[in-house]
């Protein structure tokens, strides 16, 4: 077990500002540690890891993780709060890089999808949340990091979305406000069961998944793929997406 685990916690400003700062630090760094663990486990094992698993892992003691989780559903935030701003990073700095609505479109949903198959795992265990992020509303309920993702995805597609019926002179409709959150349902469903799905020739690859999330999004079912995008671009993506 870590010794610095054992360490009883000073009252802040009990010691003076300089050592309750250095505490805090140390703490924050020490909850560091206890995440990158984690996910390490949930990484190997699955999202059905147990605290044991996890504290063995940290060579501490399971106590520890609840001093500073509090639970096993507070752990699952800390590391969401990580993972989900990696994903919500890669995906929103590629949407704001493409030059059009379509670029847009391609480039948020290579980046989902490639986050999320960089570790299914960890991926499934941080959005294993009790109610769903587009329907939250409640500020009483401790924070999703979830929550805060889809609400600034379902922003931007909706201003990509007006954008995009503006330059067609398309007057849009009250039904069509419903698009943003509808699209991030389907990409969300359909990532996740490309994910379960077990690898076989008959598997889409990441790109070929891409490409026909984005064509359908786009263009419907009757629509295809998106057309190839050319090479300038298609770099420039996948430099968003790696």
């Amino acid at each position: 077990m870590n010794s610095s685990d054992t360490s009883t916690e000073a009252a802040p400003g009990t010691s003076g500002d300089g050592r309750s700062a250095r505490w805090d630090a140390h703490r924050l760094s020490r909850r560091t540690e206890l995440v990158k663990a984690a996910r390490s486990v949930i990484h190997r094992l699955g999202p059905t890891a147990s605290m044991d698993e996890c504290a063995a892992a940290a060579g501490t003691s399971k106590s520890v993780f609840y001093r500073y989780f509090g639970d096993k559903d507070g752990l699952r935030r800390a590391m969401g709060e990580i993972v989900i701003g990696q994903m919500r990073s890669k995906v929103v700095d590629a949407a704001r890089t493409a030059t059009t609505e379509q670029a847009g479109l391609l480039a948020m949903v290579r980046a989902y999808l490639h986050m999320a198959q960089t570790s299914p795992n960890v991926y499934f265990y941080v959005t294993d949340v009790s109610r769903d992020p587009q329907a939250a509303t409640s500020t009483s309920a401790p924070g999703e990091p979830l929550d805060d993702f889809f609400a600034e995805l379902t922003s931007m597609m909706t201003d990509r979305m007006r954008a995009y019926l503006r330059a067609r002179d398309h007057p849009g409709t009250s039904a069509l406000d419903l698009w943003p959150r509808a699209a991030i349902g389907m990409v969300r469903a359909t990532g996740e069961t490309w994910l379960r799905t077990p690898d076989s020739p008959a598997k889409p690859t990441e790109e070929e998944l891409t490409r026909t999330i984005t064509g359908w999004l786009i263009s419907g079912i009757a629509g295809g793929n998106t057309p190839p995008a050319t090479t300038t671009t298609a770099q420039q993506l996948e430099r968003h997406s790696s």
